[in-house]
């Protein structure tokens, strides 16, 4: 007997080739689910640009144009009436929150259409600007049939999910375990000649935006002896080259922006630690500190009141400082690149917890439930 697959519509603001990392990247993880039993497909607007109709890793993805963004969502007029008339065609829609054109769209969704909504964070800056989108976003969660976040703390900590807990279900992300554990010969060559390079070597990776706390690292590193390579781009670079010029570091302070995986992968392995200081709740979960445990690296990340914290633990898979604070950073810093011990015990404890907690096998299948849940239907048994 033929089963026909689920079509599933994840919806969300940018997708792969306008942003990398963060929601992009676990859309991408979902929506290689086997496509004998889930039929994937992706909608989102641009940063700036046309219409764009493309297949990324076997994915269809169609990004509406935008005039560019605003307040770090697209100007796209034309999303929300695209996700009513597309979403006919699907068995579930699946809202990546937080993206207000959406919200905007999800209220006349048409009653058919199952609604899964992946609260991954909540709007932590303007706050005005949130005063108007509450009524959306509330009527949103109250259309949902089910609400997915990757840590309790999502629940425990959002003023928009505590009236729908009962709709809510914890399921941590997870990535490529095997991939970010293992080297090919080429990539540890790579990592090799890095160590030479940077004895010493600090690892920072993500976004070059305030939250990461990446001013402070670079305050910090005045009292580090040590090797920063921060591998990202964003609007913050140019002020983070002066800062780090000003401070007298630039010699240390190496700006990779983007790279490729491959390239990622053997920094991970070659660096003796990931610093990790992001200073704000908009720091929800925290998905380069999966790739670092699963690479033995030990980490230093900051107590926010999110996951981050909860993932790599203090003195267990790394050392949790408060955010915000050079000193504490540069302590951390030094006591991991001073003490090969702590660095391998913070990193082996690291790698067992990624393989046990957070591969992306395990992490697809409890999704992949909730999207059967929803519909009423028993999971096919099939061969995978």
């Amino acid at each position: 007997m033929t089963i026909e697959p689920l079509k599933i519509l994840h919806t969300y603001k940018v997708y792969r080739g306008d942003l990398e990392g963060g929601v992009p990247s676990v859309i991408s993880v979902l929506s290689r689910e086997s496509r004998e039993s889930i039929d994937n497909r992706v909608l989102v607007a641009r940063t700036r640009g046309r219409f764009r109709r493309e297949t990324i890793d076997g994915t269809p993805v169609e990004a509406v144009g935008s005039l560019g963004t605003l307040f770090s969502t697209p100007l796209a007029p034309s999303y929300p009436f695209a996700l009513r008339r597309r979403a006919l065609d699907f068995d579930i829609v699946v809202h990546h929150a937080p993206f207000p054109l959406a919200d905007l769209a999800i209220s006349r969704l048409s009653s058919r259409v199952g609604l899964v909504v992946f609260w991954h964070a909540d709007i932590t800056t303007y706050p005005q600007l949130l005063m108007l989108l509450a009524p959306a976003i509330t009527r949103t969660l109250d259309r949902a049939d089910r609400i997915i976040v990757a840590d309790q703390s999502s629940i425990d900590n959002s003023r928009f999910l505590q009236p729908f807990r009962a709709k809510c279900v914890v399921a941590p992300y997870g990535i490529d375990i095997d991939y970010w554990s293992c080297c090919s010969s080429q990539e540890k060559t790579k990592a090799d000649e890095l160590r030479r390079k940077y004895p010493r070597l600090i690892l920072a990776l993500g976004r070059l935006v305030p939250y990461k706390g990446f001013a402070v690292l670079i305050e910090a590193l005045k009292a580090v002896e040590g090797q920063l390579v921060l591998i990202g781009e964003g609007a913050l670079r140019s002020e983070l080259e002066k800062m780090a010029a000003n401070s007298g570091v630039s010699d240390r302070v190496t700006f990779l922006g983007t790279i490729s995986d491959s390239e990622v992968k053997s920094y991970l392995h070659a660096a003796q630690v990931l610093a990790f200081p992001s200073v704000t709740q908009a720091e929800a979960f925290g998905l380069v500190q999966l790739q670092a445990m699963a690479a033995g690296l030990a980490i230093i990340n900051t107590t926010l009141p999110t996951a981050v914290p909860h993932i790599a633990r203090h003195n267990l898979e790394a050392l949790t400082i408060a955010p915000n604070d050079p000193s504490a950073l540069a302590s951390a810093l030094t006591e991991v690149l001073r003490d090969p011990s702590l660095a391998s015990r913070l990193g082996q404890s690291g790698r067992r917890r990624a393989k046990d907690l957070y591969d992306q096998k395990t992490f697809m299948r409890r999704v992949k439930s909730i999207y059967f849940d929803v519909l009423g239907r028993s999971e096919p048994n099939l061969v995978r």
